[in-house]
C-alpha cells in the first residue's frame, strides 16, 4: 500500500492521540528530505519523521536510529528558530488528501505568541515540507523550492504566499452521506477500484483494489459492505504487514486481496518502522555513500583493464622462447645470411629441420641481427617475474576494491564514514574539506548471541575485520569468512563452540557477504592463532590455513529479526 489519503487520515488520528500538546525539544535534519522532530509528550520523548522523500515519503514516529550531520543544513536552522521549544496544537488532515498540517503556538524574537503551520505534503516526487506564519500565510521555508519556472500554479519560496495544492473535485470517502453512494452504486456500470479512485479522494491503488474485493464478495451489500470496511479502519484498525506475490505491502487493516501471510504490529509508526527500515537505509546508504560507489566501481574497472594487459604481458613472454631460437639459428648459420635482406628462410634443427622465415633489420649484420633476437629474449624472460608480481598485486587490490563495494551495499548510514576514512587512508579518495575536524566516532562490530548465549561478533567493514580478527579476537576464538568471495570476518568469542553456535555463525559469515542471497555458502573456519595478515596487505586482507569448511544458506529473517531483539538469533 502506498501512503495514500485512507493512511493518511489514520496517521492523522494517531499523531494527535500521541502528541497534541508536546514541546518540541529537538529539531534535526539528518538526510536531505527528512526531517527528525523530538517532542515531549505525556512524559515521553518522541521522535516525529517527516519525509519528502520522492519514493519514501511519510510521516510517523520512528524508533530507527540516525546519525545527524556535523553542520545542520539551513532548512534545519530557521527550523529551529521559529519552532523549537514550541508546544504542537493540533495535526489536521487538508480534506482527505496527502496533505498534514502541524499546528505549533510559538514565540518569535520578540516573545509574542505566533501560530507556526508545519505542512507535510505528501506527492511522490512532489513532496515537500513547508513552513509558513498562519497570519501572514507567508512561507517562511521550505525543504524544497520551487520556483514559477517549475510550478506555475504555486511558488514555494520563503516570502510568497503558501497557496495549498489543488484540490480533487471528488467525494471524501470518510463523510459521504449514503444517499449519494446509493446513487452511485445504482448508476454505476462497474463498481470496481479504477471507479472507486475515479469518484473518491485519497484511495491508493491497493486500497481501492481491496474495497472493490470487498464489495465483489457482497454484491447484494455493497452499501452494508463499503460502511463496514469504513467503521473496521476507523474504529478497529489493525496495522499489517503483508507479504503477497513475493512483495510486501503495509496496511491499516488486514486486506483480504493480499493473501494470508501477515504481521500485525500495536500501531501505524511501528508497523512503517518495519516496511521502510531497510528500503530507506539502503536509498540513504545511496545518497550518503553515491561518490564512494562510483569511485570504488571506476576504480575497479581501470584495475580489470590492467590485469588484461598484464596477462597479456605474460602470454607474450610465453612466445619468448621463439626469438632465442631464431636468434641460435641466425648464430649457426651466419656464413648463409646475407646482408642487407629483410628476411631469411633457415632449417630450424628444434624442428626436424623445417624451414622458419626470420624476420632482419638490413641495417644490421647477421650477427647484431642475431643479437637482437637474444635481447628481445632476454627482456621479456625478465619482466614475467615483475609482470607477476604486478600481477598478482593487481589482483589482491581488485579483491579489496570488490569487498569495499560490498561492504558499502551492506552498509548502515552510520559506516559510511568509517569505510570513508579507510578509503582515505589508502588513498582512493582524497579529502576534499581537509580541515582539522575531529575524527568521526568509529562503529562497532555487530554483537549476536547465538541460541545457545555464546557471542559472535561481526566486522562490516575492513577496518573492523582487521580489528576483530587481529586485536579483539583471542588465538582460540573461532574465525570464519564466507570462502573465497569478499564479506565479513565473523568471531565466536569460544575456543569450542557447539554445532548450533558453529552454523548460526556461519549463516552471518554467508549473510554479511556478497552471497548473502545464495544457497548452500561455502564458510571456512578456523580458530584464529591460524589466520595471518601479510605484511603491506590491504585492511581486511588477511590469509588462512587448517581450516574446515562449512555449507549454508542464509536466512535472511533470523538474522533481521535478530537485529531487531538485541542480536538474539
Amino acid at each position: 500500500m502506498s501512503f495514500d489519503g485512507i493512511f493518511t487520515h489514520l496517521m492523522t488520528k494517531e499523531l494527535n492521540a500521541t502528541l497534541s500538546g508536546g514541546r518540541i525539544s529537538k529539531i534535526h535534519q539528518p538526510y536531505e528530505n527528512e526531517l527528525m522532530l523530538v517532542i515531549r509528550s505525556s512524559g515521553k520523548n518522541h521522535t516525529l519523521l517527516l519525509s519528502a522523500h520522492p519514493t519514501y515519503a511519510r510521516v510517523q514516529i520512528t524508533d530507527i536510529q540516525y546519525k545527524n550531520p556535523q553542520t545542520p543544513p539551513n532548512f534545519c536552522m530557521v527550523m529551529r528558530k521559529h519552532l523549537d521549544g514550541s508546544i504542537l496544537e493540533r495535526v489536521e488532515q487538508l480534506t482527505n488528501d496527502r496533505v498534514m498540517n502541524f499546528f505549533f503556538t510559538s514565540r518569535n524574537e520578540l516573545g509574542d505568541l505566533e501560530n507556526i503551520v508545519l505542512s507535510v505534503e505528501l506527492m511522490g516526487r512532489h513532496s515537500n515540507v513547508i513552513l509558513y506564519n498562519e497570519a501572514t500565510n507567508k512561507i517562511i521555508d521550505a525543504i524544497k523550492h520551487v520556483g514559477i519556472s517549475v510550478n506555475s500554479y504555486r511558488t514555494i519560496l520563503p516570502g510568497a504566499t503558501y497557496i495549498a495544492p489543488p484540490q480533487q473535485n471528488t467525494l471524501n470517502p470518510f463523510d459521504v452521506k449514503v444517499e449519494k453512494l446509493f446513487e452511485l452504486v445504482k448508476t454505476a456500470e462497474t463498481f470496481d477500484a479504477s471507479f472507486i479512485q475515479s469518484h473518491f479522494q485519497g484511495f491508493g491503488k491497493d486500497t481501492a483494489r481491496e474495497l472493490a474485493f470487498q464489495l465483489d464478495k457482497h454484491p447484494k451489500e455493497k452499501i452494508n459492505t463499503w460502511l463496514a470496511f469504513f467503521t473496521c479502519l476507523t474504529t478497529n484498525t489493525r496495522p499489517t504487514l503483508s507479504t503477497y506475490d513475493n512483495k510486501s505491502f503495509f496496511t491499516p487493516i488486514p486486506f483480504d486481496s493480499l493473501g494470508e501471510e501477515h504481521v500485525h504490529f500495536d500501531n501505524l509508526s511501528h508497523l512503517l518502522d518495519a516496511f521502510y527500515e531497510g528500503k530507506a537505509e539502503r536509498d540513504r546508504v545511496k545518497q550518503q555513500a553515491g561518490e564512494l560507489i562510483r569511485k570504488v566501481k571506476n576504480d575497479q574497472i581501470k584495475i580489470s583493464n590492467k590485469i588484461k594487459k598484464l596477462e597479456k604481458s605474460l602470454v607474450d613472454a610465453d612466445h619468448a622462447e621463439i626469438f632465442r631460437i631464431k636468434g641460435e639459428l641466425l648464430t649457426t648459420f651466419l656464413h648463409e645470411v646475407p646482408r642487407g635482406a629483410k628476411e631469411v628462410t633457415l632449417a630450424n634443427y628444434y624442428e626436424e629441420n623445417q624451414d622458419i622465415v626470420i624476420s632482419l633489420n638490413e641495417a644490421l649484420s647477421p650477427n647484431q641481427n642475431a643479437q637482437k633476437y637474444f635481447q628481445r629474449y632476454q627482456k621479456l624472460k625478465n619482466s614475467v617475474k615483475i609482470v607477476k608480481e604486478q600481477l598478482e598485486k593487481a589482483k589482491y587490490e581488485l579483491l579489496y576494491l570488490q569487498s569495499v563495494e560490498d561492504q558499502l551495499t551492506l552498509a548502515s548510514p552510520k559506516d559510511i564514514d568509517v569505510i570513508r576514512e579507510e578509503l582515505l587512508a589508502e588513498k582512493y579518495v582524497k579529502d576534499k574539506q581537509k580541515s582539522k575536524k575531529s575524527k568521526p566516532v568509529k562503529s562497532k562490530p555487530e554483537t549476536f548471541y547465538s541460541s545457545k548465549g555464546v557471542t559472535i561478533l561481526v566486522g562490516k567493514n575492513n577496518l573492523q575485520n582487521d580489528q576483530l580478527t587481529l586485536k579483539t579476537a583471542s588465538k582460540t576464538d573461532i574465525w570464519l569468512h564466507a570462502k573465497d568471495i569478499p564479506g565479513s570476518h565473523v568471531i565466536i568469542k569460544e575456543s569450542n563452540p557447539d554445532n548450533d553456535t558453529l552454523l548460526e555463525a556461519a549463516q552471518l559469515a554467508a549473510y554479511y557477504s556478497k552471497y548473502r542471497l545464495s544457497s548452500q555458502v561455502p564458510v571456512d573456519y578456523v580458530h584464529v592463532k591460524h589466520v595471518k595478515k601479510p605484511n603491506g596487505s590491504k585492511p581486511g586482507y588477511v590469509i588462512y590455513e587448517n581450516q574446515q569448511t562449512l555449507f549454508v544458506t542464509p536466512e535472511k529473517e533470523i538474522i533481521e529479526n535478530a537485529l531487531l531483539n538485541g542480536g538474539q538469533l
